[in-house]
């Protein structure tokens, strides 16, 4: 029975895997900075460099980003784009710590890698790279800051570059009500990768309004904010609304001028009529008078 079971336990004794352990959370860094990708191995006993074997990965592609084995370094195979940017900490590999420090990070170093590790067993763990980048400051500009009329469908851009990834944009009037679905973002990478984003939000002109965008980096968690107001002072009256304007306030002059002519004339007649009834009135108290010293005859 013992003869049928050794063979079995040193196939598995030859297949045992060793502990590789990377974060499980992406690791992200600031595009241009140097970037830890932490990896971390355990082994039962003392054991000699030389006898250590270190490979980093491109998870998909399987290109090779870093070597180590026979002591040194092995860099004949590693792809162009990390020659001199890549190395390991010497002095840490017998303590099991095979991380991997990359330099100058950019945005196409962005990816999945995975470390592999062999002493006398092997084992092997990957780990996300994130690539971040603050964006500026955006600026909001009015489409056309002449001649603009009340009711007219004008056009607000918010735009800020520079930054990496794709930003989440949040456009709000000034009572705070979020007017997101009406905007059309459009992103461009410079040749660093880095975006420009530029938002447009259309909405009906209205004098004495504030716009608002803000931009949220999804990996800094930080906010860009801009806003516009649109005072009267930018705003023209259009010609036909001027001519009603006009029209309107040389409609009414005439209707009072007619009316204190119209109030002028009754208050004259009132007059009139008031000095007719008082001759009357007094004609009739002297007849009266008149009448009364008559004396009557025998």
């Amino acid at each position: 029975m013992l003869s049928l079971l050794l063979p079995v336990m040193l196939a598995v004794q030859a297949m045992a895997v060793m502990e590789v352990e990377v974060p499980e959370q992406p690791v992200v860094v600031l595009h241009g900075r140097e970037a830890i990708l932490n990896c971390s191995f355990s082994h039962a006993g003392p054991f000699n460099l030389s006898d250590l074997s270190v490979f980093w990965q491109l998870t998909d592609t399987k290109r090779n980003v870093h070597a180590y084995w026979e002591g040194h370094d092995q860099l004949a195979d590693q792809a162009e784009r990390f020659a001199n940017r890549t190395s390991l900490f010497p002095g840490q590999l017998g303590l099991g710590n095979a991380s991997l420090l990359l330099k100058r990070v950019v945005v196409a170093d962005e990816a999945s890698y995975t470390c592999f590790v062999r002493v006398q067993d092997y084992g092997s763990a990957a780990l996300t790279l994130q690539v971040a980048a603050p964006y500026s400051k955006p600026v909001v500009t009015l489409q056309s800051e002449s001649d603009l009329r009340p009711g007219d469908e004008v056009a607000l851009t918010c735009t800020a570059y520079g930054g990496f990834p794709e930003a989440g944009v949040i456009w709000q009037d000034g009572g705070g009500h979020n007017l997101t679905e009406n905007i059309t973002t459009s992103v461009v990478a410079n040749e660093e990768g880095l975006f420009t984003m530029t938002s447009v939000l259309t909405v009906i002109l209205e004098p004495n309004s504030t716009y608002s965008c803000r931009l949220i980096n999804p990996l800094l968690g930080e906010e860009g904010y801009a806003f516009v107001t649109i005072t009267g002072q930018n705003i023209a009256f259009p010609p036909v609304a001027l001519w009603v304007t006009v029209g309107l306030a040389v409609c009414l002059l005439v209707l009072l001028i007619a009316l204190a002519a119209v109030c002028r004339r009754k208050i004259k007649e009132s007059c009139e009529e008031a000095r007719r009834e008082a001759e009357e009135a007094k004609e009739l108290e002297e007849e009266e008078s008149k009448t009364a010293m008559t004396p009557l005859k025998s």
